[in-house]
């Protein structure tokens, strides 16, 4: 086998419950020197959109053949499929059902197969509300420990997995027209226009109908000032500078907001 790959682990599970540790636990049965690196586990319940976005920010910063974990889960238990990824750099493991489609816009996807080979669970029988400890971690451990992923179960086409419906980016009038993907803990509002929109001339974004000028730090307008700027991912985000945009604009994700410039 090869050598042991790390895993990062993405969950809405939170912090109180031990569902986490429990997931740990079932990786460390099956071999206790995996590393294991906590994305975060305080994705909002059962946001599915949240967590795409999560995964895909943080999917480029891991090395080479890492094993992203990602068990985001209302449908925990019914006929959605369990499945998993290989891309050229990495892999993902998840539920087939949005989390995934970040990650497939920035990376080559070799093969994926619906995780139906009950030899790589952690019973055969698993629970019908926690399969990210039944299925998804023991799986995630095996691909760590060098299992083949065609092993895992039954070959699908990778165009047939389950694309989160979000509004796309696209042309507009006079720039470009594209929604919130994302609210993060400040309540920054990071929309899917991509940086590489932005003009050297002036340029704003209208939200729920306010303009918002386009600048290149917070701290470009006054604290409790509107911003618009290009974020440290290189999406367009809206802010308050030492405020909350999501409450000054009541904005959830889906929201159009437009780039004008």
């Amino acid at each position: 086998m090869s050598q042991t790959r790390l895993i990062t682990l993405l969950t809405d599970f939170a912090d109180r419950d031990v569902y986490v540790g429990v997931m740990k636990g079932a990786i460390a049965q099956i071999n206790p020197n995996i590393p294991v690196v906590d994305l975060t586990h305080q994705i909002p319940p059962q946001n599915i959109a949240a967590a795409r976005f999560c995964l895909m920010s943080a999917f480029p910063y891991f090395p080479d053949g890492t094993v992203h974990l990602a068990v985001v889960d209302p449908e925990v238990g019914s006929s959605r499929r369990a499945v998993a990824v290989e891309l050229e750099n990495g892999f993902l493991v998840s539920p087939d059902n949005g989390i995934l489609s970040g990650v497939l816009t920035q990376a080559i996807a070799v093969a994926a197969v619906e995780l139906n080979n009950s030899q790589y669970w952690r019973t055969s029988k698993p629970s019908l509300t926690f399969h990210g400890r039944d299925i998804f971690a023991p799986v995630a451990a095996h691909l760590a420990n060098g299992v083949p992923l065609r092993e895992l179960g039954s070959e699908i086409s990778v165009d047939s997995l389950v694309e989160l419906e979000l509004p796309k980016c696209r042309p507009g009038m006079n720039g470009v027209v594209g929604c919130i993907q994302y609210i993060d803990v400040f309540g920054n509002l990071i929309t899917n226009i991509p940086g590489s929109y932005i003009p050297e001339k002036p340029w704003h974004v209208n939200i729920a109908g306010f303009p918002v000028s386009g600048a290149e730090t917070y701290s470009s307008v006054n604290p409790g000032e509107a911003i618009a700027i290009v974020d440290s991912d290189g999406w367009v985000e809206i802010a308050i500078n030492q405020g909350n945009a999501r409450s000054r604009f009541n904005s959830e994700l889906g929201q159009i907001v437009e780039l004008f410039f």
